[in-house]
């Protein structure tokens, strides 16, 4: 008889009713002993490779300049979500606990948080090993730890970096402690494509949770054409644009935020767009009732006449 090994990796089992949440799907439950408290949350999704992480960064930086103390979250295996902060990959929340076996009290502050460029305080939550487990578990350890700390009750902002587009039940666990979620796309088909399956996950979640869609982040797009089309057609409406710049590449290369990147006025405007945006989600930004599209109906919308 072939022998079966149990991973060490605590999974979740505890779960809505389907419908709650939205027809067949299967979500966690968010742990109410978890929630945040009264820091203002937001959650940044977007299609893989979109610049996620680096909107995140500097939308931190951005909150720091405005004297908000700053806590970012990165929530994806690769843990890259923060070192253009630190300079350097930190280890995961789940690197630090399975080093503990999971026992979260042998844990110090200094194991999991780091303080990066600006005083961002900087976690990376990780990922469960590939095929097992659940992000949303990764998600829920990590608030808890930073809860058991105390570290929440001394942040104004909470920055969530997420996984890709992934909208399953696990990854969209940072929906269930945001304020305001925040899609990032450039003017594309794929990066749209990718935001229309957010926007069904957050309205999924809205239904049991607090967050609301705040808008949505231009990146690396000159124009943006192909987005207003779909705003127009959703209900959405765009917070920020920032162009495809070189130093936006060149910041990611050298490890550091475009604060960092020197006084050109190309990369002064960039970064008072940044702070811009940063004071807008600070005074509120009302949550946008937006209907996603079905598939067929973003190809026949996008494009060239």
């Amino acid at each position: 008889m072939m022998e079966t090994t149990t991973l060490p990796f605590p999974t979740v089992s505890r779960r809505r009713d389907p419908r709650e949440d939205g027809d067949g799907s299967l979500q966690v439950e968010l742990d109410p002993s978890v929630k945040i408290g009264t820091a203002k949350v937001f959650a940044v999704y977007g299609k893989g490779g979109i610049g996620k992480s680096t909107t995140s960064s500097n939308l931190s930086v951005a909150f720091t300049k405005l004297g908000k103390r700053v806590l970012q979250i990165g929530c994806d295996p690769k843990h890259d979500s923060t070192f253009t902060l630190t300079k350097k990959l930190m280890p995961t929340v789940i690197d630090v606990l399975e080093s503990v076996n999971f026992h979260a009290e042998e844990l110090r502050v200094e194991d999991f948080v780091y303080e990066g460029y600006g005083g961002v305080m900087c976690v990376e939550a990780g990922g469960p090993p590939a095929g097992t487990g659940c992000g949303g578990y990764v998600v829920g350890q990590t608030v808890k730890l930073l809860k058991e700390h105390h570290l929440l009750e001394e942040t104004d902002v909470v920055i969530f970096d997420v996984l890709g587009d992934v909208v399953c039940g696990g990854f969209a666990a940072p929906l269930q402690h945001a304020d305001r979620a925040l899609i990032v796309t450039a003017n594309d088909f794929d990066s749209i494509f990718a935001m229309n399956r957010i926007v069904q996950a957050i309205g999924a979640k809205a239904k049991n949770y607090n967050v609301r869609l705040g808008g949505v982040i231009a990146n690396r797009s000159n124009a943006t054409d192909q987005i207003d089309k779909f705003n127009l057609a959703t209900g959405l409406s765009n917070l920020a644009r920032f162009p495809d710049l070189d130093a936006i590449r060149r910041s990611r290369l050298k490890k550091a935020t475009l604060f960092e990147m020197g006084d050109d006025p190309e990369v002064l405007a960039v970064q008072q767009e940044y702070i811009r945006l940063a004071a807008r989600l600070w005074a509120g930004v009302d949550p946008m009732p937006a209907v996603p599209m079905k598939d067929r109906d973003i190809f026949d919308l996008l494009g060239f006449d």
